[in-house]
Parts: structure tokens; sequence; C-alpha cells
């Protein structure tokens, strides 16, 4: 049987998002107890055990939150009727209804992929850039594929630079780094005959103007480029086609958030659906 850490091992190794569940601190009544632990996925989907049906719930809805920001939270379920609770940084105060009448606190951490990036060409400015990369805790990717690859840089220095251009840009790849004079570049981007939207993609020529002149200070420029479009433009870390992010619902007897999926207690109501938290909370509704 495959342990919760060794399931989080698999899902790093193979570069998918995952959140990563611990159960820290309990008050009874509740099936939950310190130590116990999950993996959530990016489809909202759970592995192993943080507690009940009410309180797995509560946890999947977080956990894609902390997905999508990669801040790690403290979430807090507490049952319906507890005292206000002080508002924390980095921690959640969700009221159960249907809660067994204990509490529980979750500490959720994203583990989100590395940004990947591949080095294209075998040069002096191409070997700095990949040595450059890996000291950055990029994961540098030696193979030829580009799928899943937050940046690529092309540093050929003439030799192969459209089709690794247009590979790149055909697998999806955010950020393309050309290293060219402003004037060679401009030539090879113009015979692409690219779309106004994979242009948008190249950098040409490559890096910050740092006023660089060896191979290592031209890759300090590069990897600059490359950080702040991570850090400041957005630039998302890729691990292939991102999962479909699962549809939330509102239960209308408790009020709780819950995820919306082939096993969630649904009713159809004059042609209007409805989904519920658990199957108690269906029987109320239907049953009013």
């Amino acid at each position: 049987m495959t342990t919760i850490a060794e399931r989080a091992r698999e899902l790093t190794v193979s570069r998918e998002p995952f959140v990563h569940a611990t159960v820290v601190r309990t008050q009874d009544p509740t099936s939950a107890r310190p130590g116990d632990a999950a993996v959530i996925r990016s489809d909202g989907s759970i592995e192993g055990f943080v507690g009940g049906v009410c309180a797995e719930s509560s946890v999947r809805a977080a956990a894609l939150d902390t997905l999508r920001d990669g801040t790690a939270l403290l979430l807090r379920v507490l049952p319906d009727g507890t005292p206000p609770f002080p508002e924390a940084p980095g921690a959640r105060v969700v009221v159960n209804p249907c809660h067994s009448g204990g509490a529980i606190e979750v500490f959720l951490r994203p583990m989100l992929p590395p940004p990947a990036l591949r080095v294209v060409g075998d040069t002096p400015i191409s070997a700095a850039v990949a040595t450059l990369a890996a000291f950055l805790d990029f994961d540098v990717v030696t193979s030829d594929e580009d799928a899943g690859c937050t940046a690529v840089v092309v540093a050929g220095l003439g030799r192969g630079e459209q089709e690794a251009i247009r590979a790149a840009l055909d697998a999806g790849v955010g950020f393309v780094a050309l290293v060219a004079s402003s004037r060679r570049g401009a030539v090879v981007l113009d015979e692409l005959e690219l779309t106004d939207v994979e242009r948008a993609r190249v950098h040409s020529p490559a890096g910050l103007d740092i006023g660089a002149c060896t191979p290592q200070e031209i890759a300090l420029s590069i990897m600059s480029e490359v950080v702040r479009a991570i850090r400041v433009d957005g630039l998302a870390p890729s691990s292939g086609a991102p999962a479909a992010r699962p549809q939330q619902a509102v239960d209308p007897v408790c009020g709780m958030t819950v995820l919306v999926g082939s096993e969630t207690p649904h009713a159809r109501v004059d042609g209007q659906d409805f989904w519920f938290c658990c199957a108690g909370c269906l029987a109320s509704y239907t049953a009013a």
C-alpha cells in the first residue's frame, strides 16, 4: 500500500502540482488525529485522510485556493456556534454547521513544480545558462522535449535557431529567449512569419541590458529576464496541460462550499441543480 509520503514523491517526480495536507491539531469529537495526512491534486481529488466528509470538503476547497496563489495555509475547521476566532495572517477559519462538534486544524502546503528550462545549443553561453539555471533551482531539461517547459533559451548562435523557436512555440512554451543581436534576431524572426501572439512570447535580444560581455554575464542577464517574467509578469511554471478546475457550489442547507463531482450529493428541483456536502444535508433539503 502506497503511503502519503510515497505518493507525494511520485507526484513531485512527475511535476504534477498538488497540496500536502497534514492535520496538526484536533478537538474531540472528531475522526481525524494529529499526523493524519492527504494529498489533494489540482482536479480536487484527494488521497489520504484528514477527517470526515464535511471536513474533507472544506479541506479540498481551501487546497485548490492555495494551488492558485502558491501560499501555504493553516485551515481551522470549527463547529457551528464557535465564538469568533481572531483573524491571523496565513490562517483561515471555516465554520462547519454539519461538523460532529469537534474542531481540526490542517496545514495546507502547495507543492508546485519548479520552473523547467531547456537550453538549445552547444556554446559557452548555453553552458553558462544551464549552470546558472541549475543554481537558481530551475529544472534544467536535458532532453529535446519542450513540452512542459517554462522557458526555452535558444543559444545556438546561428545553428538550428528557427527550428528550435518553432518547436518551443508549438509546444506552448510561454517564454522563448533568442541569443542574437538585435539586427540578426529581427531577421530570424521575420523569416519565421510569426503571429503577433507568438512574437510576444519570443524575447530577442535575450536578457536584460546590463552591459554583459562574458558568457557568464550574458547568462546572468538572460536568467534575470526569465526570473522577472516569473516573479513580476506572472509567467507560470508548466507541467503540461493543466487539470480542469472543478466547479464549486454552496450547499443550500449548511452554507458550505463544496466541489462538484460525480460523487457529490445532488438534487435537481424545478430545473435548478443543487449540490450538498453530505447525504444528511441532501436529505434535509428534500424533506423540506
